[in-house]
């Protein structure tokens, strides 16, 4: 094969892999939250989605695997990354924190809960995406 072709393969490879990097940290997100929610609000723990606000401890406990479940996902894309895993990991946190603002604008009236939550995902996006990177850049020494 033309080296002038191999040239040009590369950067489409890992631009697809950085992308499918970032979808599979998503994926686990979205993934371990849903599970969660579920799985509390079946116990009792937090209210079905849509028939009562969360109060100040309900909100809490959400904001804690939340922020957990952050870290795993941006550890995911770190780990998938085809290079530069901590820029990979912030770049999946910025998307997140975007995702986290965008929901706080489209929910702060509804009475869905206190409004410090949706605010503390905001400002917990960037160093939970930080300490996932980290993790993963530090596993690799």
């Amino acid at each position: 094969m033309n080296s002038e072709i191999v040239e040009n393969m590369v950067p489409q490879r890992k631009i697809g892999r950085s992308v499918v990097a970032l979808l599979a940290g998503f994926a686990v997100n979205v993934a371990l939250s849903l599970v969660t929610d579920f799985g509390l609000s079946a116990m009792g723990l937090l209210p079905a989605l849509g028939q009562q606000p969360m109060n100040d401890a309900q909100s809490a406990l959400a904001t804690t695997y939340r922020t957990l479940y952050g870290v795993v996902s941006a550890y995911t894309v770190a780990r998938l990354a085809p290079y530069r895993p901590m820029a990979h990991a912030m770049t999946g946190a910025a998307i997140g924190m975007a995702l986290a603002t965008f929901g706080a604008v489209a929910t702060w009236n509804r009475s869905l809960g206190p409004h410090w939550y949706p605010l503390a995902l905001i400002v917990m996006a960037l160093p939970t995406g930080w300490l996932g990177g980290k993790l993963r850049v530090m596993q690799m020494k």
